[in-house]
């Protein structure tokens, strides 16, 4: 069965007014857009055509049609039309960054607030290191009280550790340096990944009357490099899923707050394809948020580190419209990160690539 056009011109007006009403859609509802020249009997095989294709469903008590996941994914990628942010909008988001930015030192923990406020949805912000894996740049060894030392790790992120380790009795200052220098000349330019047990093998070997330190220290090193891989999660707004029609049965609305937490958001896959990324429904990796949408971009902060924004709700949500606000937010932080500026107040074009 072919796609045709007037299919989806169907398709695009019911995907639409079930954003608008949250209610299934009936072949007299858009027969009386504008626009729509074609009768009711017409537009009913359309629809029929296209729930057997799998781009509508009908709920079981209602005669109207709703769109399945097929649906919001073959709209998202063709059928949505750009959402053009007015003159208004733009001031106003501006004035909401650079209060806030002004207002607080850590920004990233604001920037999910601002992007929920904004959206009427639970967003998020994560901020994680890009290109290079965290490495060791250098190691010291520092004396300190009698009968312990500091160790001192400095990595390619320019992080530097430091932890207080008790001796052995039997440790002299020139076991001490010989260990400094084993340990740079094995475990440098290494991903904690990298670190095996053979290479801790090795360096035991060659440490001397300093061995037994040499497990205390690749543990710690190995636990500063994973520390550096982790992102870090700021999620708020979650309550708001509950104002949405698809949440006030209580029991699916717990099911899914119970699953937004950060770890979720944490293993949500970055943009790849282009700067804003849709999941729709199944395409989660939780199944508990197989009936909910995310929306994300990302944007450069500098010095290595990448920064994502995103929201989270049911998959009637207005995809064009929240797509143009996260990408006016990921282009003002990516200014003001890099340039100190805010984008210019204008009428702004949102959409995918």
């Amino acid at each position: 069965m072919e796609l045709t056009e007037r299919k989806k011109k169907i398709l695009r007006a019911i995907v639409d007014c079930y954003i608008q009403t949250a209610e299934p859609v009936g072949s007299k509802a858009i027969a009386s857009m504008p626009g729509m020249d074609v009768s009711s009997a017409t537009i009913r095989n359309e629809m029929a055509d296209l729930t057997e294709m799998g781009y509508l469903e009908q709920p079981h008590t209602s005669a109207g049609r709703i769109p399945s996941p097929a649906g919001y994914r073959l709209y998202v990628n063709e059928l949505m039309e750009g959402y053009r942010l007015s003159i208004d909008e733009t001031q106003s988001l501006n004035e909401a960054m650079e209060l806030k930015l002004q207002e607080f030192d850590k920004v990233m923990s604001q920037v999910g607030k601002m992007v929920s406020n904004w959206t009427n949805l639970p967003a998020y912000a994560v901020t994680s290191r890009v290109g290079r894996l965290p490495t060791v740049k250098h190691f010291e060894i520092l004396s300190a009280d009698t009968g312990s030392f500091i160790l001192v790790v400095m990595t390619n992120t320019e992080t530097v550790k430091n932890k207080l380790i008790k001796l052995p009795l039997n440790i002299q200052e020139q076991d001490l340096k010989l260990l400094s220098a084993v340990l740079n000349a094995s475990l440098t330019d290494l991903s904690a990944e990298q670190i095996t047990p053979e290479i801790l093998s090795k360096i035991r070997k060659s440490a001397g009357a300093a061995a037994d330190l040499v497990p205390i220290i690749v543990d710690y090193t190995v636990r500063v490099l994973q520390e550096q891989q982790h992102s870090d999660v700021y999620l708020t707004g979650q309550m708001k899923l509950l104002g949405q029609p698809e949440y006030r049965d209580v029991e699916k609305a717990q099911e899914v707050l119970s699953t937004l937490d950060e770890e979720v958001i944490a293993n949500l896959p970055a943009p790849t394809d282009g700067p804003v990324q849709i999941l729709v429904g199944p395409e989660n990796i939780a199944k508990e948020l197989k009936d909910t949408s995310v929306v994300m971009t990302r944007f450069d902060i500098g010095d290595g580190m990448q920064g994502m924004i995103g929201v989270v709700g049911p998959t009637r949500m207005d995809y064009a419209q929240v797509t143009a606000r996260l990408s006016y937010f990921a282009e003002g932080l990516g200014r003001m990160f890099g340039k100190n500026e805010l984008p210019p107040a204008k009428e702004s074009d949102g959409g995918t690539e």
